[in-house]
């Protein structure tokens, strides 16, 4: 098992990363389980697949699992479903000293995060992420939030959990689609600051992502180090260092925005094609040789994720896709900035990018 410290000021924690996790639940999570009731807020499809496996952690420790079962989907980051967990939690009189598990993928662990930053003033929560996406990105680092009508992740807050546990057993039974759109936030981090690592991806995601568990673990510890390194420098994102974490994510965002927030485009499916996006505009702009963003395409292309705007098949024009990053929350006085790159593995944030010149470059990749 691969433990990476995350060194929040005041607040720090442990991702556990390893196979076999969630049948250790209880004890993993030892001396944070303070009650013999223990609230867990999971979909459909995690309970299905290992349901069984963490209440059988639980109970035989001397806890009685509360499950709170939603639907599997984006469409569960809402509102509604805010509103009703909250109420759930409060039923089971949860106090402030408690811990709440998210069980799941990046949606339910930002929901669930979001309940416990809210709830009572904020109480505790542990993340144990089910999937590629959640194991290496959104599990870590605070975030939280629910989706609104007028774009994604707007409402929510900063709320670090006390642990994450990566089990990588959860892989196994995780959709192939599902795997393919996590391993876009893996080799983000080589894109960011780390040109040895994309070397890496270049020459082991294939056989990672086809199940080769020592490699699995490499991609995932490596990663969830990569982003623990930047949220202890600039947890809050006021530095601008964090930000680079957005790689892919405002082009990305737009994407999913467009596409209804649902399958049509995954999560990871629009930050993949989203880097590629960035890559290409950046190539562009002069930034980047168009070799080095061509090879960002054809990797990505490769894994099996999107790489080109017309494989969406979108009735849209780039001024309607320029219209959705208006409500990107890096929009400050009126200027949206953007993440570039001058190659790989020298990712940058760019404050003097015209929204007009965007849309004409989305026009020219739509084939307008």
């Amino acid at each position: 098992m691969a433990v990476i410290p995350v060194d929040i000021a005041g607040r720090p924690y442990e991702v556990r990363v390893g196979a076999g996790l969630l049948a250790e639940l209880a004890p993993n999570c030892r001396g944070k389980l303070r009650k013999r009731g223990v609230p867990i807020v999971t979909d459909a499809n995690v309970h299905a697949a290992w349901g069984d496996v963490v209440e059988k952690s639980l109970r035989d420790n001397g806890h009685e699992p509360h499950w709170r079962i939603l639907p599997a989907g984006e469409a569960t980051k809402s509102w509604d479903e805010l509103s009703a967990t909250v109420n759930w939690l409060l039923g089971l009189e949860v106090e402030r000293g408690d811990h709440i598990i998210a069980l799941g993928g990046g949606v339910i662990g930002d929901l669930t995060g979001f309940c416990a930053s809210v709830l009572k003033r904020g109480c505790h929560f542990i993340q144990v992420p089910t999937t590629l996406l959640a194991q290496v990105d959104s599990s870590v680092g605070g975030k939280t939030a629910i989706n609104t009508p007028a774009g994604k992740n707007l409402v929510g807050a900063f709320h670090q959990p006390s642990l994450v546990l990566a089990d990588l057993s959860a892989l196994e039974t995780l959709p192939e689609r599902d795997l393919r759109a996590g391993y876009a936030e893996v080799v983000k981090y080589g894109l960011i600051d780390d040109a040895d690592f994309f070397a890496w991806c270049d020459g082991n995601a294939a056989a990672m992502l086809a199940g080769d568990s020592a490699l699995r673990e490499y991609a995932v510890a490596h990663s969830v180090a990569a982003k623990a390194r930047i949220v202890a420098e600039d947890e809050f994102e006021t530095t601008g260092r964090r930000a680079l974490l957005n790689l892919g994510h405002t082009f990305g965002h737009a994407l999913e925005a467009e596409t209804g927030f649902g399958d049509r485009l995954l999560h990871g499916e629009g930050v993949a094609l989203g880097m590629v996006l960035a890559a290409r505009y950046s190539a562009r702009r002069g930034l980047m040789p168009q070799a080095s963003a061509e090879h960002v395409a054809q990797h990505i292309g490769e894994i099996g994720l999107p790489a080109s705007l017309n494989a969406l098949g979108m009735d849209c024009d780039g001024a309607a896709l320029v219209q959705h990053m208006l409500h990107d929350k890096k929009m400050d006085a009126g200027t949206l900035p953007f993440l570039l790159m001058k190659g790989i593995g020298q990712t940058y944030l760019d404050k003097q990018v015209s929204l007009e010149d965007v849309a004409a470059f989305l026009d020219e990749e739509l084939g307008r």
